[in-house]
Parts: C-alpha cells; sequence; structure tokens
C-alpha cells in the first residue's frame, strides 16, 4: 500500500514522502517532469505509481532510469536519476505507445523500493 503523506514544494520541484508498507522514501519530481505529466494527463500518483511498482527498469543515457507502466496501449515513460544523498529524482515524464518502447516487462536495471 502506498501513502503520500506530505509534498513539499522546493525550487527544483515537489518532494513527495511516501510510505510503503513500514518503509518511508522520498522522492522529487522537478517543476518540468510535472508539467510534462500534466501535458500528457498523468498525474503525480501514477507517475510515482511506475517508479515504485514498474513492469521494467531499463537504463537511459548517462546516470538515469527509464522505468516503464503500461496503462492500456500506452506506457507511462518516466525517467529519473538519484542525487547526492541517494534519492531519486524524476527529470521527465511522457506517455508513449507502448509497442514502441515496451520490452515485455520483467527487466530491472534499479529498482527503487526493491
Amino acid at each position: 500500500m502506498l501513502n503520500i503523506f506530505k509534498i513539499e514544494e522546493k525550487e527544483r520541484g515537489k518532494i513527495y514522502h511516501i510510505r510503503i508498507i513500514n518503509e518511508d522514501i522520498e522522492l522529487m519530481i522537478t517543476w518540468h517532469a510535472i508539467d510534462r505529466s500534466e501535458m500528457w494527463g498523468v498525474d503525480a500518483d501514477n507517475v510515482i505509481k511506475a517508479l515504485v511498482y514498474p513492469e521494467e527498469v531499463v537504463r537511459g543515457h548517462r546516470s538515469r532510469y527509464i522505468a516503464h507502466k503500461r496503462e492500456g496501449t500506452h506506457l507511462i515513460r518516466v525517467i529519473y536519476e538519484y542525487d547526492e544523498n541517494g534519492h531519486p529524482v524524476v527529470i521527465t515524464v511522457y506517455f508513449p505507445y507502448a509497442e514502441r518502447y515496451y520490452k515485455g516487462g520483467g527487466t530491472y536495471a534499479d529498482k527503487i523500493f526493491a
């Protein structure tokens, strides 16, 4: 069970404090990612669920990861990296057709909540 118990606005974006079972994590969603998710009609809860409960996570450029979660014929695609404290930071979000990027699930280059 995922529970967002606190949201803080910062200069770079919003920090979400999340409790999953008995563990607390925090992650930042940048203002750019918030704008993009709103543009695609994907709310913050679905972005967070794609990060915490992805169907697959693939490697992106540099030190970034891409979490995938299917929604109908589309894919919530969340690009993130870790800050200097080890907290996940969502860089951007988009919502392409799943057939373009989905690799079949079960591949995890990274897991935020293992």
